[in-house]
């Protein structure tokens, strides 16, 4: 109440980033991105043939990992292109799903301290503004208003600081386990993909040739 009305807008975008904060930190859990083992397995069912469409979607729905996964499953016999390109466009679907809410919370990093310096210059100036009509009167209360005045800008700052830091710290967060899920789906489409060897047809001499012509 001291800091004014522009404290009210703070201490919204506060609740809503520990809302984001605490959401996250479930979500993003690696074992439930990354399951232990997940990846083995898979390549373990793709060689022996375990891949009708229940164990698929089971799979899909188990992890954002399983989710990728099991697009690739589902087009094994296309070419590889091909299961590359879904691989692909499941991939940035995943971690735009990784990335949710991500933007709000620096958002609230952005504008946190902006909103506290302005609570702090509508503060300041409703101080002068008091001046200028009952003249200076007692400096204390004048220095009060001032520290008054400056609490939004240090609840701004509050709310601002933790919410960069684990903006960022989730953004990395994402793109580790970014690169871990790219290197799942690179060993599934090599497993997918190998080819028998061609084994090379006997070259015929010229004097069998010569023979069967004859």
């Amino acid at each position: 109440m001291a800091g004014g009305w522009a404290m009210l807008p703070i201490l919204i975008c506060s609740a809503v980033a520990l809302a984001i904060v605490l959401e996250r930190c479930w979500t993003l859990r690696r074992k439930s991105v990354l399951p232990p083992g997940l990846g083995d397995e898979v390549r373990t069912w793709a060689r022996s043939g375990q891949l009708d469409p229940a164990h698929l979607a089971t799979l899909e729905s188990g992890s954002p990992l399983g989710e990728l996964l099991a697009s690739a499953l589902a087009v094994r016999n296309r070419p590889r292109e091909l299961i590359k390109e879904r691989i692909e466009d499941t991939g940035r679907h995943v971690v735009h799903n990784m990335e949710r809410y991500l933007n709000t919370l620096g958002t609230i990093a952005l504008i946190g301290p902006l909103l506290g310096l302005l609570g702090t210059v509508i503060g300041l100036i409703r101080m002068f503004l008091d001046v200028m009509k009952g003249g200076v009167g007692d400096p204390m209360k004048m220095a009060g208003g001032i520290g008054e005045a400056l609490i939004c800008t240090a609840t701004g700052l509050v709310v601002a600081i933790p919410a960069y830091v684990l903006h960022r710290y989730f953004r990395s967060r994402v793109a580790g386990y970014c690169v871990e899920m790219e290197k799942q789906a690179t060993a599934l489409l090599d497993e997918l993909t190998v080819t028998a060897p061609v084994t090379p047809r006997p070259r015929r001499t010229v004097a069998a040739t010569e023979q069967s012509a004859g």
